[in-house]
């Protein structure tokens, strides 16, 4: 076989497996519009990591329908994470354009931008690692939640497979570990809390009474009225 030969069966089977990769999150999406996530690649990637400490370690997680999270939370949720959710249609380009802004004068990634539907993205089959490569899946998975599921779905996995501590996913999960109420009882400074909580969930865990946590709860207060959503 010459080596012309070998070269473009090596770069088909690297296009079928992209392919077949790819069939398959959409099916996974597909099969995610009527039943819930048993588990998601950050999840497994966590438990890992804590079982690496304790073999005996497990992650806290019970997915509950979206009628049984509290307003309040989605409202805060809304407010801080992605203000034109039910608008986009999976990226917010100018709060991208704001993110690399922010990024390019401080040095350092200090902003992402992304969206609901990209972190969804994310949480449901990829790594926390932060590449090009990575990316560029993101955005596929998104294109194709945006495709696949309505906005409300979208948003209902969301907030039942966001990490919001060490081992805790999802609104019910963390509404019992901090306020030991379910998550439809939930009030707005604690929905508040929560969605300050969210972009470093393990360090706030920790240290409850940091500053900046309170500051942004004061903001996501003020923000949430205005909060539109699906």
């Amino acid at each position: 076989m010459g080596v012309r030969r070998v070269v473009v069966t090596i770069l088909w089977t690297a296009v079928a497996a992209v392919v077949a990769l790819h069939l398959y999150y959409a099916a996974m999406i597909g099969w995610w519009r009527d039943h819930p996530p048993r588990e998601t690649a950050f999840m497994a990637e966590r438990l890992a990591v804590l079982r690496a400490r304790d073999p005996h370690a497990t992650i806290h997680y019970r997915f509950v329908p979206y009628a049984r999270i509290s307003l309040e939370l989605k409202r805060a949720m809304i407010a801080a994470e992605d203000a034109k959710f039910v608008e986009h249609e999976g990226f917010d380009w100018d709060g991208i354009a704001l993110a690399l802004e922010k990024n390019e004068k401080r040095g350092r990634i200090v902003a992402g931008g992304s969206t609901i539907s990209q972190q969804l993205a994310k949480n449901l089959f990829l790594s926390g690692s932060r590449t090009w490569l990575r990316k560029g899946e993101e955005a596929v998975i998104t294109v194709m939640l945006e495709s696949i599921l309505d906005k409300r779905r979208i948003f209902e996995l969301y907030l039942n497979v966001i990490e919001w501590g060490n081992g805790i996913f999802g609104a019910e999960a963390a509404s019992e570990y901090y306020f030991h109420v379910p998550a439809s009882r939930i009030d707005s400074v604690e929905a508040a809390r929560l969605a300050a909580m969210a972009p470093n969930p393990r360090y706030y865990e920790r240290h409850p009474g940091a500053p900046g946590l309170r500051r942004k709860i004061g903001i996501i207060l003020a923000r949430m009225p205005a909060a539109d959503l699906p």
